[in-house]
């Protein structure tokens, strides 16, 4: 042709660049490898959450799980379990309604399981701290102050929703310059202000519980599971620290892979490090689930604690 004519942006120019094709539509679907390997990982490790949380309420009155609050450990794995089943809606055909859930429903889920890591960090240190009837922070532990967490962090997170939800809520947007011959649907965020709110109040939360369990974690394993959530506060922010540079140098289908995949790693740590110790010791070490094996445990733990500060003494 005597004149180049530049095809629409809906389709692109075939090799000879003599006719305009129409591109394919493109997002993380279902039945493309990516997209069914992320939700068989998904599925799977609900069905697992769901399997300790029938293992922590058969063996309920047993004293590993009362000493780590049975209430906290319930509301956690069943938020885990919704953390898991919410890396659905970020696959498949985009709409309104799932570009809409996808945000509202991360945030919330995740500040409540967040929270509840932190409720429950925050109840092993006041329980050691309680020394004397009379004291303030045994009145704490009593009236079920560290509880009260979970709502007020929850009720936050869902006010910052719903400021983001009223002023530049996310919607459908299409990606037609990453992949040649092909229009990625994707979910525009709406406001990245109003994103990134979200993201740093849920951050802030993480690195609270974390600085906590950190403080706690010398205290006795016996009674509290200090170690393990410092370690899998550990795991969650090192996952979240990774994702954000990854997720801002990727781009469709990949960038939306990457977020799935990070909130499957962050959920399964928390429930790798929090859980699958106890589980073991219930179904497999039975005999130190007891109060003989607690009361030997504790034996040991003090004597080993009193020759390790007499040997410090006398060098």
């Amino acid at each position: 042709m005597d004149q180049c004519v530049k095809c629409p942006e809906q389709q692109y120019a075939n090799t000879e660049q003599d006719h305009c094709l129409h591109k394919a539509v493109s997002f993380l679907a279902y039945d493309d490898p990516l997209g069914m390997s992320l939700v068989c990982t998904a599925l799977c490790f609900s069905v697992l959450t769901a399997v300790v949380l029938g293992v922590f309420v058969k063996h309920r009155d047993t004293p590993i799980v009362k000493a780590n609050n049975r209430c906290l450990s319930y509301i956690l794995l069943i938020g885990l379990i919704f953390r898991f089943l919410c890396s659905l809606l970020f696959i498949g055909h985009p709409s309104t309604a799932t570009c809409v859930l996808q945000q509202t429903t991360f945030g919330v889920v995740f500040t409540m399981a967040v929270s509840t890591v932190l409720a429950k960090t925050i109840t092993v240190l006041l329980a050691f701290k309680v020394t004397a009837p009379g004291r303030r922070m045994r009145q704490w532990l009593l009236s079920g102050v560290p509880n009260s967490i979970i709502p007020i962090c929850s009720l936050i997170q869902l006010v910052l929703c719903g400021i983001w939800l009223g002023t530049s809520p996310p919607f459908i947007d299409t990606d037609a310059h990453t992949e040649h011959g092909h229009i990625i649907l994707v979910c525009n965020k709406g406001s990245v202000t109003a994103f990134y709110c979200v993201l740093g109040y849920l951050g802030t939360l993480a690195l609270m519980s974390f600085t906590v369990a950190f403080l706690a974690r010398n205290l006795p394993d016996t009674f509290n599971e200090a170690k393990f959530l410092t370690f899998s506060m550990l795991v969650f922010c090192s996952v979240w620290v990774t994702f954000l540079p990854v997720y801002h140098s990727t781009k469709g289908k990949i960038m939306v892979a990457m977020e799935v995949f990070s909130i499957l790693a962050s959920s399964a740590g928390l429930l790798g490090c929090i859980f699958v110790p106890k589980c073991y010791i219930i179904l497999f070490r039975p005999e130190k689930n007891s109060l003989k094996g607690l009361k030997d445990t504790i034996l040991y733990t003090h004597t080993h604690t009193h020759t390790h500060a007499h040997t410090e003494r006398q060098s």
